[in-house]
């Protein structure tokens, strides 16, 4: 499940605020349906850039050939 950007910015609040860890922001959000791997990898974003938010250039660029595949030799 997607997290929203609303549940994004309450999860970053939780945890530069009121200093929650993964597992506590869980706890306060049982209905969202979250997992921790997701939860704390916006956290470790969050501590390493200051932002929660992707930044152009930074997840793995889409392929360049035209064909779709691996080029046959």
């Amino acid at each position: 499940m997607k997290i929203s950007q609303e549940d994004v910015i309450l999860i970053k609040n939780l945890y530069l605020l009121q200093q929650c860890g993964t597992r506590r922001v869980l706890s306060e959000l049982p209905d969202k349906g979250s997992k921790l791997g997701s939860i704390d990898g916006l956290l470790k974003r969050s501590h390493k850039t200051g932002t929660i938010v992707l930044l152009p250039g930074s997840v793995r660029p889409r392929l360049s050939s035209s064909s779709g595949g691996p080029s046959a030799q």
